[in-house]
Order: structure tokens, then C-alpha cells, then sequence
């Protein structure tokens, strides 16, 4: 596992970054970003990264909610698919996992 960093050089293709600004648009206003983790995948024909992020919500927000928003949503990622979405639930917040691959 890789754990983010502003600083450090990213592979010019990881949408990392990219994937942290829709998020933070995507997510409800009170809604805090948090630390974030990238580790590389790969399968038998395709390539790519688990994006985790932590996130601290407003009290109420519905998780179901948030989950279909962003399964719902169109991530536009130059030369990346997001192929799959996860939220889970964790004492005092929560991790938002991305499987992204290369188009």
C-alpha cells in the first residue's frame, strides 16, 4: 500500500488526485476528506489502483445515500475506468474504496 502524499511524483496516468476532487464534490456539504491510501492492482487483463479514502460526515447523512450517489456517478478519468465502488462504515467515519483500470 501507498500512502498518499502531495509531494511525492505520481505516475503522470494515476488519477488519484483526479479521483479525490470529484469525490470531494460529490460528498455532502459538513463533509471532511481524509487521509487517503493508493495501492496497484492487477488481474489477468487489466491494470490498475485501489484508491481508499477516509471521510468524516455530518451527523445524519444517510450511507445508503451516499453509497448510490457514488456508484451512480459518471467518474470522468483520462485513459482510467472506474470499475468499482465501495462504502464502508468505521468507528468515527468512513472509507470510500475505488478500483480504478486503465482504458
Amino acid at each position: 500500500m501507498i500512502r498518499w502524499s502531495h509531494t511525492a511524483p505520481m505516475r503522470p496516468t494515476c488519477p488519484h488526485r483526479r479521483i479525490a476532487r470529484l469525490l470531494t464534490r460529490l460528498l455532502p456539504p459538513g463533509s471532511q476528506l481524509g487521509a487517503s491510501t493508493m495501492r496497484p492492482w492487477a488481474s489477468a487483463n487489466f491494470i490498475g489502483a485501489r484508491h481508499r479514502f477516509a471521510l468524516t460526515l455530518p451527523a445524519g447523512t444517510a450511507l445508503t445515500d451516499l453509497s448510490a450517489r457514488l456508484a451512480a456517478f459518471d467518474w470522468r478519468l483520462a485513459g482510467h475506468i472506474v470499475a468499482d465502488v465501495a462504502v464502508e462504515a468505521q468507528p468515527g467515519g468512513l472509507w470510500v474504496e475505488l478500483l480504478s483500470v486503465e482504458d
